[in-house]
């Protein structure tokens, strides 16, 4: 394995290998449970490269075929990364998580209302139901948001109550250090700012950790205040791609919000939220070439909005479960650049209060900041 190039480091190179191509693990005990199915990273593991835990794809087509496996060491925990047989490195992978054991006073186990992502994010989807899943005229493609309910390892909605418990759990026992809030989308114009405005408030009553949410744009503007004075500090909204002909082909639904609004949402919330506290993710893979992921990258950061650019990963159960990962070589060639226009304009994640930009375990991106 070339483990470097002339401008990536062998971190950054490991991570975006193993965010493509997936890994395959000779112990798939090891570590805290995976995770299938459902609101993303789904069909993921949490890994620690090099100091950085990311997500990395494990359930996965591609992962399958890996040229990427982790071998359990007999040594402090760790495990030997191999590619192809050779050996190229270390990798861990963090415990469970303490509060996953506890139950919340309706009787709901905490891992079905929310879960640790990375080493100290807690994650959950609030509406774990979307008015376009499952409609083939309308659905994401990519989305597998039913799976998890399907399967019965979450519930359809959490309650305030039931968030607030568990965040409080997972404070005390994990060392939670800040909260992302998303939800699928209702079938009413506020897009589910709402659910998250009644969310974050129990939240913030019970903890004081700073608190991403994440929904569409809703038709109101004035929803934006409404969220902040709720406890959200970071917001995101997520355009998923540039192109409208791919927008329009991958998530026939969501396309009916045009790109055009995204931008004028992003620039309102901007001015609520603040500069770098507005994110969109953006999955490369899907369609958009390089240069449109650049390009469209650049025009947000110059309104203050971090660009989450993470590899398309093909969920198991989904329409693109057979739509081929980006390659390693695309991500770099994406994620340098931008990475040098986030320093180069300080929109660096470090500076993100709470959320998916933030954690960054789905991307390479922050360490491309660097």
């Amino acid at each position: 394995m070339n483990s470097t190039s002339p401008w990536v480091s062998k971190q950054q190179y490991l991570i975006t290998e193993l965010q493509t191509h997936g890994l395959r693990l000779a112990d798939p005990g090891t570590g805290a449970p995976s995770r299938r199915g459902g609101a993303g990273p789904s069909d993921h593991k949490a890994v620690n490269v090099m100091g950085t835990t990311v997500m990395v794809p494990i359930h996965t087509n591609p992962a399958a075929r890996s040229p990427y496996l982790a071998k359990k060491s007999e040594a402090d925990g760790l495990s030997i990364l191999e590619c192809n047989g050779e050996k190229v490195g270390v990798v861990s992978f963090p415990r469970q998580p303490g509060f996953y054991s506890y139950t919340t006073t309706d009787g709901v186990p905490a891992w079905k209302i929310a879960q640790l992502h990375s080493n100290d994010v807690l994650a959950t989807t609030v509406l774990q139901t979307c008015i376009r899943y499952g409609n083939r005229e309308t659905a994401c493609q990519f989305c597998a948001i039913g799976e998890s309910l399907r399967t019965g390892r979450t519930i359809a909605r959490k309650t305030p109550q039931q968030l607030a418990e568990v965040a409080a759990e997972a404070v005390r026992l994990d060392h939670v250090s800040h909260a992302v809030l998303t939800t699928g989308t209702p079938a009413t114009p506020d897009r589910g700012a709402a659910v998250l405005c009644e969310s974050a408030a129990a939240i913030k009553r019970a903890t004081n950790i700073p608190i991403q949410g994440q929904c569409e744009p809703p038709a109101d503007f004035g929803w934006f205040a409404r969220l902040r004075a709720a406890g959200i500090d970071s917001l995101g909204m997520h355009l998923e791609a540039f192109d409208p002909q791919v927008r329009a082909r991958i998530m026939p639904g969501k396309a009916t919000v045009s790109v055009d609004f995204y931008f004028k949402a992003f620039a309102e919330a901007v001015t609520v939220f603040g500069r770098g506290q507005v994110s969109t993710y953006l999955l490369a893979g899907l369609g958009d070439s390089i240069d449109t992921l650049i390009e469209g990258s650049a025009r947000l950061i110059a309104i203050g909005v971090y660009p989450f650019i993470v590899p398309f990963v093909p969920i198991t159960g989904t329409p693109l479960q057979n739509h081929p990962a980006p390659s390693p070589e695309f991500m770099r060639a994406v994620l340098q650049p931008v990475g040098k226009m986030l320093r180069e304009a300080r929109l660096v994640s470090s500076e993100i209060k709470a959320g998916c930009g933030k954690c960054g375990a789905c991307s390479a991106l922050s360490t491309f900041e660097k």
